[in-house]
């Protein structure tokens, strides 16, 4: 029987080329929800779970299996498990819904949870973005161009991708890390205030995608949480129903 907790994390990465022992950091994360099975409701997966994920009609790529394999048994025991995409999972389809009976959903996305409402989005859409990056953005999530990059032979594709994010990772500066973050930080902040005061019934605004740990107050009295990465800090959130509060599983 499901238990009575719902968990938020995101940004696991798992796959990317920068980390060091990438099975490790895949085990870690399946020990962790081995751990919390039995006290698991839900699960809300606030993207960039995966490093990279093109999903083709026929072909599924390779990895992740001792993941994904956790996944589907936690949802086959009656867990509900939501997976929103992120900058990195963007080309999550239909084969994890089908294969592992979770929900995968493109936010921002309103869920009421045990009589509290949640906002909850991977972070990189909502607010004032660079142009370069919404550009790139709306290219991505382009139906067309979907298309066109599923006509590319995956011995080329996957090279690419992983090489390109190892490369934005490696090579920015931890000044241009900061700065990245405190103009994300912001959209979030001025995003959840303007919406918090026209939909006063939004309890928590919860996101990923900065890798950092946020747990701030809104001018509305409302809570925004920035969920952190499973990187260096394996931080989540978890709502018992009356508290939403900030972890580490390390």
């Amino acid at each position: 029987m499901p238990g009575t907790l719902t968990y938020f994390l995101s940004d696991l990465h798992l796959g990317a080329r920068y980390i060091a022992e990438p099975r490790e950091h895949e085990m870690r994360v399946v020990r962790w929800l081995d751990s919390i099975k039995h006290n698991a409701k839900r699960i809300f997966l606030l993207g960039d779970i995966l490093d990279y994920w093109y999903e083709y009609r026929y072909v599924v790529p390779r990895g992740h299996v001792r993941f994904l394999g956790k996944l589907a048994e936690l949802a086959d025991s009656g867990v509900e498990i939501t997976w929103m995409t992120g900058n990195h999972d963007i080309w999550l389809f239909d084969y994890l819904s089908s294969e592992l009976g979770i929900k995968v959903v493109d936010g921002p996305v309103k869920f009421t949870l045990d009589g509290k409402t949640f906002l909850l989005d991977h972070g990189d859409g909502v607010g004032r973005q660079k142009r370069s990056f919404a550009f790139m953005r709306q290219l991505f999530r382009n139906r067309f161009c979907q298309m066109l990059y599923a006509g590319i032979h995956p011995r080329w594709t996957v090279p690419l991708a992983n090489g390109w994010s190892k490369e934005n990772r490696v090579k920015r500066s931890a000044a241009d890390i900061e700065r990245c973050i405190a103009h994300g930080l912001k959209a979030l902040t001025d995003f959840s205030e303007e919406y918090s005061k026209c939909n006063p019934e939004v309890d928590y605004f919860v996101y990923g995608h900065l890798h950092t740990l946020i747990d701030d107050t809104l001018s509305t009295g409302k809570r925004m949480l920035v969920l952190g990465e499973w990187i260096g800090m394996c931080t989540y959130a978890v709502f018992d129903g009356n508290e939403l509060m900030l972890k580490s599983a390390l």
